[in-house]
């Protein structure tokens, strides 16, 4: 029994002290502190049991999946957000007479290059450039590949645009026309009026016709001189010889008179331009300032709406808890109402970026078109795939993780996946539902701010099929994964049991030992203190026998006081 004892206690202290002391030879069993040995196998044995709790609970809760929901619902709700800034910017092109937002000079003041290049301020609200434009083209000869034709002009020493048949009729309808003799001549010409980019920029046909038949540019002329200068400059025909002779020398004419005449129209033609130039800065300014309106108030609008669905959706989180509270009455209703209102402003950091998206939504929208729609949830679907592949890599990063079996890691790690392509997917087959809804005229109906109900039904009715394919398959996921945690829990609580049971053997060898120890201990004590008191009883005997001197019984010393000693030691045992 000793023996089995002994290496009881070898194998407790082998696990309860340092490693110090198991490197000695020997174990000095006397001057050994059983009591400390045993106290730290008990808190050895506590602990043990504590982790044995702490599986057991763990083995009731393996098997509940809950992020699926968050991650659909977070990605429904980007969704949501990204289509009132879509939407608003989409008002907005709508607004802007289906011009996307260009808030440029070029695109609201229209200059002469810019005209004369094709280039036309289309957004000006006050006059149609385009309209302008598309007429003044109208009233060149153009070959087949739609290029002007043109033709040298010797007097002017230039190239001229041929001007189609029919394109002057509307300067000479109504207009005073003189005699055969004498006519009544544009002193700037219609055709010279007629390639001007610049008047026909700026002035209207009307201007125009107005500016050629004014007095300052109506002036009679000899019918053969005029039919010689025809579309000319007055000044470079005067200039011109034929046959050696200039036109005061040819017809009868005062030269000097028609040079006056010439300079006062083209000081008015020209004043009647810088007009209209001026008329074309003013009204684009104006027309720059009501686009920048708009977008502000499409913009400011889109915003709000984001900050308010957002405010709505946090109350409807909170209505939830609310009616699953056993309390239901008008007082915590209010009262979850204003906590939802406290948390939306605790993370109004949040809600500002949120309404910041929602703005460079609205505005891409505007500037670029509803392509922005496609692109965000592209991004939207992009951002979902890198975030759940960045959240798998560092799952199995963690040094949390380590621990688990392959298998477990690989299965948790197909979770994260599968949320993530729910997500995907619902974006996807949203689309693929609106697409389809849209067909029917009754769900093209616009809903302002939110678009059409085909989109916001292909919205929630994506996330929700996706959703539900997404639950079964991480629903799949999850069995495999709880029974094989149960499998390895269950063999932890055996193991776990196994090093319970091993402590508790130590600890029950220790105190036998330690038991042991103390009755060896009392039984050396006993007889250390027989011994000591036969040699005090023999000395005390050997020293009366020994005592020759003695003649007289009564003159034998008194030995009490050894006596009393000796009946005291013994009365201690």
């Amino acid at each position: 029994m000793a023996t089995n004892d002994n290496k009881e206690l070898s194998h407790a202290t082998g696990s309860a002290i340092d490693s110090d002391v198991t490197n000695e030879t020997e174990l000095n069993e006397e001057s050994f502190d059983f009591e400390e040995l045993e106290y730290k196998l008990e808190s050895d044995l506590i602990d043990q049991l504590a982790e044995l709790d702490i599986l057991e609970d763990n083995a009731e809760q393996i098997g509940n999946p809950e992020s699926l929901g968050d991650v659909v619902a977070n990605v429904v709700w980007e969704q949501v957000i990204n289509q009132i800034g879509v939407n608003a910017g989409e008002d907005f092109i709508k607004k802007n007479r289906g011009l996307k937002l260009d808030l440029r000079d070029k695109a609201h003041i229209q200059t002469t290059e810019n005209f004369k290049n094709g280039n036309i301020a289309t957004h000006n609200t006050y006059i149609d450039y385009q309209k302008r434009y598309d007429d003044w083209q109208s009233n060149f000869v153009k070959d087949e590949n739609g290029n002007i034709i043109t033709k040298y002009d010797r007097i002017d020493n230039e190239e001229k645009a041929v001007i189609v048949k029919g394109a002057r009729d509307a300067f000479d309808k109504g207009r005073p026309k003189g005699s055969k003799v004498e006519h009544e001549d544009h002193t700037v010409s219609v055709g010279e009026r007629i390639r001007d980019p610049e008047a026909n920029a700026h002035m209207s046909k009307e201007e125009q016709i107005a500016s050629a038949n004014s007095e300052a540019n109506l002036n009679p002329l000899d019918s053969a001189a005029n039919e010689s200068k025809g579309d000319h400059k007055t000044e470079n025909w005067l200039n011109s010889e034929r046959n050696g002779e200039k036109p005061a020398e040819r017809f009868n004419i005062d030269e000097e008179q028609l040079r006056k005449k010439d300079k006062e129209a083209r000081e008015e033609y020209e004043k009647r331009k810088k007009e209209g130039e001026q008329r074309s800065i003013e009204t684009g300014k104006k027309s720059q300032k009501e686009e920048a309106l708009r977008i502000s108030g499409a913009a400011l609008k889109s915003v709000l709406m984001g900050m308010l669905a957002d405010l709505i959706k946090t109350i409807i989180r909170k209505l939830i808890d609310w009616f699953r509270s056993t309390k239901k009455n008008f007082k915590t209703f209010m009262g979850q109402v204003i906590c939802a209102i406290e948390d939306f402003f605790k993370d109004i950091k949040n809600k500002l970026l949120t309404a910041g998206n929602t703005l460079l939504t609205t505005l891409a929208t505007a500037i670029l078109g509803p392509v922005v729609n496609t692109i965000k949830k592209a991004w939207i679907f992009l951002k979902q795939g890198y975030s759940s592949l960045k959240e798998a890599i560092d799952y199995i990063k963690n040094p949390a993780n380590k621990t688990k079996s392959f298998s477990i890691l690989m299965f948790e790690v197909g979770k994260i996946v599968v949320a993530g392509l729910t997500a995907g997917g619902a974006i996807l087959l949203g689309e693929v539902i609106q697409k389809g809804l849209m067909t029917i005229p009754v769900f093209a109906f616009e809903i302002p701010l939110f678009g059409s109900l085909a989109s916001i039904l292909g919205i929630f009715f994506g996330a929700l099929v996706s959703g539900i394919i997404g639950a079964i398959a991480l629903n799949f996921i999850d069995k495999a994964i709880a029974k094989k945690r149960k499998q390895e829990n269950m063999e932890q609580q055996i193991a776990k049991g196994n090093e319970i049971i091993t402590i508790q053997d130590q600890l029950i060898a220790t105190i036998k030992k330690n038991v042991n120890n103390q009755a060896h201990e009392a039984a050396d004590n006993i007889k250390k203190r027989h011994e000591k008191a036969a040699d005090e009883m023999r000395s005390m005997v050997e020293e009366i026998l020994n005592d020759e001197t003695s003649t007289d019984i009564s003159e034998v010393p008194s030995n009490q006081e050894s006596i009393d000693k000796l009946f005291d030691e013994l009365k201690s045992l």
